[in-house]
């Protein structure tokens, strides 16, 4: 398994002088299976367009000329999905595309939700003119067989959309993602000085937090390579940031080690922050630790073979 990194920003593209080291595209991860030779993506933010331009010219030495990739959306908030029309091959008459996203129970289907984007009202070329073959799959919290030996296990993520989070393995080898996620608290009222406070309520609530942060847990554990929403530190999170669906470092951290991960990449950056600043982070969090994880910021271009 080979994964790149083609957009590691969250909320909106921020180019620029100071965003050049560690990119300022929004998220598209890559990860390239070898024998047989197979391409998944994850999430289709501005970073696909290179992609995309990346894969027309390896085209040019490929027999068929045909590109084939199978799209993991984690959700369809703005910044996942605006790069889709600037994603060459799927005007292509040769290329096959299996998108993949949550099904979310809304009256517009996944392929509904993707094809307004191509609208007159907002780019020149309409859904029904695109050359490529595309086909949408929905998914659910599950296990998934996807053929070659490779399995996925999807999980339902702390978002204010609904979100899905990926554990691909194959071959023992085990890559997972958790993009725009925060841990799960308790919903209800738990001052028993407040008026509206119910003990019961309190109590539900959260065993159902900790279950699901339980299950997180798990669904990230032993993996050779954890991509995890860091958008925050803890003191940006706990001061007005909580509720908003991204995870503060620290605790993505702390995740990590608990539950063996041998390298976890700090993803989904903010926007505000500039390579300097993402460089005294770096100081800070991106340590080797006592058992072994390896912790770094992802960078635009950044490879990391499994």
């Amino acid at each position: 398994m080979r994964v790149t990194f083609w957009g590691v920003r969250g909320s909106i593209p921020c180019p620029g002088k100071d965003t050049v080291r560690y990119g300022g595209n929004t998220a598209c991860v890559a990860l390239q299976l070898e024998k047989p030779r197979r391409l998944i993506v994850i999430d289709a933010g501005s970073g696909i367009r290179e992609l995309g331009n990346a894969l027309m010219q390896r085209r040019e030495n490929e027999p068929s000329g045909c590109i084939e990739a199978d799209i993991f959306l984690t959700h369809t908030h703005w910044d996942h999905i605006m790069g889709f029309p600037f994603f060459s091959p799927i005007y292509l008459p040769t290329t096959r595309l299996k998108i993949h996203g949550p099904l979310t129970y809304e009256e517009e289907s996944l392929k509904d939700i993707l094809s307004t984007q191509w609208t007159y009202r907002h780019f020149p070329i309409r859904h029904e003119e695109l050359g490529s073959r595309v086909e949408y799959r929905e998914l659910k919290e599950d296990r998934y067989d996807l053929g070659d030996g490779l399995h996925l296990t999807t999980k339902y993520l702390n978002h204010p959309l609904l979100c899905l989070g990926y554990r691909f393995e194959k071959k023992g080898k085990v890559f997972c993602t958790a993009f725009d996620t925060e841990p799960f608290y308790n919903l209800f009222i738990t001052d028993p000085n407040d008026p509206d406070y119910d003990p019961v309520m309190a109590a539900e609530g959260q065993e159902a937090a900790d279950r699901e942060n339980q299950r997180m847990e798990a669904f990230v554990q032993d993996a050779d390579l954890l991509i995890y929403d860091t958008q925050y530190t803890r003191e940006e999170y706990e001061h007005n940031r909580r509720g908003w669906g991204h995870s503060p470092m620290e605790q993505a951290i702390e995740t990590a080690r608990r539950n063996r991960v041998k390298q976890l990449a700090l993803f989904h950056h903010d926007i505000q922050r500039s390579d300097r600043q993402m460089d005294r982070l770096t100081r800070t969090y991106c340590r080797r630790d006592a058992e072994g994880t390896r912790i770094f910021f992802a960078r635009e271009g950044m490879q990391v073979d499994l």
